[in-house]
């Protein structure tokens, strides 16, 4: 197992879940002004920095469903996807830890930590499917633009962008993980656990779906 892969993982999803409910947090703090807008770029930005300055290291995964996507794509071993994920869910539940320490509890309470949730009128099921097909997107735009050699070198700053337009139109929805760490930390810290397997099943599946799509057909 790579250690200074699994740290970097650890550092660039600590980034993604600290910006991602501070920034949620400071949109209510500011009386809304941040957006829906704001929220997703606040966590697209912090991917495509975070993802650039952890690919040389770890390749920049950030996102148990990417891992596992490239696992199933035979891109990283077993015991580094064990790793990897391991690395992610404890840097989440790390950022849900001091983003307490940061922001007004009263704050983080009517939020609900920022964890994603599924809004009033959407179904289980619309949730899977919408889960699976924001993360069909991330993952295959992680492959098409970091892990085939044919790719430009400006990954990160596409993932990130994907993000963004993901958040945009699943934020409403579901609250667009798109990252089981990114619900996890986050809902283990106080903001429930409820779907939880949907927002680990919805990614993971996604993830591995757009892998096989990519390697297997395109590329």
């Amino acid at each position: 197992m790579n250690l200074k892969a699994c740290a970097a993982e650890f550092i660039g999803t600590f980034a993604l879940i600290f910006v991602g409910v501070g920034a949620i947090a400071g949109n209510l703090m500011n009386g809304g002004q941040t957006g829906l807008v704001g929220i997703a770029l606040a966590h697209g930005l912090t991917i495509a920095v975070m993802v650039s300055a952890t690919a040389a290291i770890s390749g920049g995964h950030l996102n148990p469903a990417v891992t596992v996507g490239l696992f199933f794509a035979k891109k990283i071993d077993s015991l580094n996807t064990i790793g990897y994920v391991l690395a992610q869910c404890l840097g989440a539940i790390a950022a849900a830890c001091l983003i307490k320490a940061v922001v007004p509890a009263g704050i983080l309470k009517v939020i609900n930590m920022g964890t994603p949730a599924l809004a009033n009128e959407v179904t289980v099921a619309m949730g899977l499917i919408t889960e699976l097909i924001l993360t069909f997107f991330l993952v295959f735009v992680v492959y098409g633009t970091a892990v085939d050699p044919r790719a430009p070198k400006v990954g990160g700053l596409f993932i990130g962008l994907t993000v963004a337009l993901d958040i945009l139109i699943g934020g409403p929805l579901t609250g667009a993980a798109m990252n089981p760490a990114r619900h996890l930390g986050p809902a283990l810290l106080g903001g429930g656990l409820q779907n939880l397997w949907l927002y680990w099943l919805g990614p993971i599946l996604g993830g591995i779906l757009a892998t096989f799509t990519y390697q297997r057909i395109l590329e």
